[in-house]
């Protein structure tokens, strides 16, 4: 490998300091000079003047769990963004742990999330898929947390009932086999079934045992709407029994009457964590509508043991009747996101039937009113029942400017919380387009933020929160993960509507020296690495 010289850039270093020009000198896989006028025998030489350099970007949160082994195209979508390093693993859902009796309910169930899993990809511990994602071709550097929702589905199914007293230990077990294998922490779902129905207590016990290893906690809390509040105390309070660092997932406000309100009281529970001396962060998206599956919107007086009784309980008029008279009560710790803003603000993004694939794009109320249904949960369940549970959804739920007060915060970062179910064309835009939409929307449109302020949030806030030394950073002795573009011409071209399309204007993507991506096109899908906490 030849040394690289990237010359006359407009250094944006990671840190948020002010850009500079400069060049960078880089030898094998590590920088090691930044100087106004570097000279170099034999280097290859990179033009950069009147473009932007900047470290890879760090998403900590996407789903692609099992693209590596399922996906010869993966590392396009993640490339064309300037993405050099992922996680997985995340909200606590994973295909790992898995065991015989659970795998398919397991695989079933997560499939609008990350896709489908055939039978045969088999991950029964943390070991198998650690020793899997090293053998693969990765695109893309990538770390995993453990799963504790998916940790109990291997040990009780969908059930609602507590962990027993040994299940309770095999959990633990489960969590340090995870770290013992390099995972960098702990993921809770709790919004998901069967984590929905965990207790404070027995959350508090399975993270716990990330924290000998130094582990940090990310999770998805129990409501991101009218229960918001109570939601982010819970996991403030989790974190702090359980002696670990919280980084709050996909901090947002769900709830057209909860907008420009709810948001900022849960800011000041972070911030009085934060003033007391509790390690609390939290990452975004930049977007106004989220990503989820269907089954999210059933009360949890609506689920089952088990994807099968579920699917059983909701045919016929008698189980539409139930759903129904279900989402006309109050939930306690629930947020009912049909109440809250609407069916017409809720589109089908992801089915698996031909015969359904009309309905990606459309929102379930337009949908419901054509196809002739009294209400729109009648349309939920037949449709729940014809695809076994595996529909994805997209939910405009956010206000822009509460999404721009979290933007703001000197701890946050940005991440995408891509989904990888469906065919892809009917996605949530960020699975395509986080960082274009970043950095076209909040620096050169808007100017919510500055462009050092932006990229800090995409490579040394999230390198740091994971405790990536030599990574997020451009410095002498990091990694050579470089990116190189003009960032006006930086664009995401996807949208709520179904329009797909790969950013445009990443000129370059260099991955510890190596040359991954030019002018828009996969040069190298085998440069990336599985990170492995304490292992690197």
């Amino acid at each position: 490998m030849s040394d690289i010289l990237i010359k006359k850039g407009l250094i944006y270093d990671g840190s948020g300091s002010s850009p500079f020009q400069g060049d960078i000198l880089i030898e094998g896989e590590t920088i090691v000079e930044i100087a106004p006028d570097i000279k170099k025998e034999g280097a290859r030489i990179i033009d950069a003047a009147g473009k932007a350099v900047t470290p890879g970007f760090i998403d900590i949160h996407r789903h692609c769990d099992i693209a590596p082994f399922m996906n010869p195209h993966f590392g396009e979508i993640e490339l064309t963004q300037g993405i050099t390093t992922t996680f997985v693993g995340n909200c606590g859902l994973a295909p790992v742990p898995s065991t015989r009796g659970s795998r398919k309910e397991l695989y079933d169930y997560l499939e609008p999330v990350i896709g489908t899993a055939p039978g045969d990809l088999v991950f029964e511990t943390y070991e198998d898929y650690g020793n899997a994602l090293e053998a693969a071709d990765l695109p893309i550097n990538m770390g995993f947390f453990a799963a504790s929702d998916s940790i109990k589905v291997a040990l009780k199914g969908f059930g609602s009932k507590a962990y027993t007293e040994e299940e309770l230990v095999k959990a633990q077990e489960y969590v340090k086999s995870a770290m013992a294998q390099g995972a960098f922490g702990v993921t809770l779902g709790i919004m998901y079934q069967p984590e929905c129905y965990s207790n404070r207590d027995e959350l508090t016990a399975v993270v716990k045992a990330a924290a000998v290893s130094g582990g940090i906690l990310c999770t998805h809390i129990r409501g991101e709407g009218d229960s918001l509040v109570e939601s982010v105390e819970e996991v403030i309070d989790v974190a702090a029994k359980a002696g670990v660092p919280l980084n709050i997932s996909h901090l947002k406000s769900t709830g057209i009457k909860n907008w420009n309100r709810k948001i900022f009281e849960a800011i000041g529970k972070i911030e009085e964590a934060r003033n007391a001396g509790q390690d609390v962060t939290a990452d975004f998206y930049p977007y106004d509508g989220g990503s989820t599956t269907l089954q999210s919107l059933l009360p949890p007086t609506i689920m089952e043991e088990s994807l099968e009784a579920l699917v059983k309980r909701l045919s016929g008029p008698e189980g539409k009747q139930r759903l129904k008279s279900e989402l006309e009560k109050i939930h306690p710790g629930w947020d009912n996101m049909s109440e809250s803003i609407g069916w017409d603000r809720i589109l089908i993004s992801s089915v698996t039937r031909d015969k359904n694939a009309f309905m990606q794009g459309q929102t379930i109320g337009v949908l419901a009113e054509k196809m002739g249904y009294e209400v729109p949960s009648d349309l939920v369940a037949d449709l729940l029942v014809e695809e076994n549970g595996k529909v994805g959804i997209i939910v405009l739920s956010m206000s822009q400017e509460d999404v721009d007060a979290v933007a703001r915060l000197p701890f946050t970062f940005l991440i995408s919380d891509s989904l990888y179910g469906g065919d892809g064309k009917n996605a949530h835009p960020r699975l395509l387009g986080t960082t274009a939409r970043f950095i076209n929307d909040f620096v050169i449109k808007r100017r919510v933020l500055s462009m050092e302020q932006a990229i800090k949030k995409m490579t040394y806030l999230p390198a740091k929160r994971m405790g990536l030394e030599d990574r997020g950073l451009i410095r002498p002795g990091y990694h050579a993960d470089i990116l190189v573009s003009q960032p006006e011409k930086f664009l995401d071209h996807a949208d709520y509507t179904g329009k797909h399309d790969l950013c445009t204007g990443m000129d370059l993507v260099l991955m510890g020296g190596k040359q991954v991506l030019a002018d828009g096109s996969v040069a190298d899908r085998t440069a990336g690495r599985l990170l492995r906490k304490g292992f690197n």
